[in-house]
């Protein structure tokens, strides 16, 4: 269990570093590219795992804890989408806070649908 918990907790402290400096990479402003980027990556990446996870000893348990768990679970923000919607929506921004959630959501699922198509097991 201990082993675990370093092993999330190493992905976890990566996933939130490449966050971190994706923020860097596209600045904000009105619209949050930034989160947008990050969570429909994440989702690609997601469902990259999770169809290798499938295949037989494609990857290993432990693989999954760090990049899965540890990782995506560090990167992905949807905590901060929340948040960023709640501040369009403060501003009275409706039409992109209802944008960046419809983009959000639909744009994540496909990433993590296309993710797991492309190591989907034949």
């Amino acid at each position: 269990m201990l082993k675990d918990l370093f092993i999330v907790g190493a992905g976890g402290a990566l996933g939130s570093i490449s966050r971190f400096l994706i923020y860097f990479i596209f600045p904000k402003n009105t619209f949050p590219a930034n989160t947008l980027i990050i969570n429909i990556t994440g989702s690609f990446i997601i469902g990259i795992l999770y169809a290798l996870s499938l295949k037989q000893n494609a990857i290993t348990e432990t693989s999954l804890l760090f990049l899965v768990t540890g990782i995506c679970g560090g990167y992905t923000t949807f905590s901060t989408f929340s948040l960023e919607n709640i501040q369009l929506l403060q501003s009275g921004k409706i039409i992109p806070a209802v944008l960046y959630t419809f983009i959000s959501l639909a744009g994540g699922l496909i990433a993590c649908w296309m993710g797991f198509k492309i190591f989907q097991i034949k």
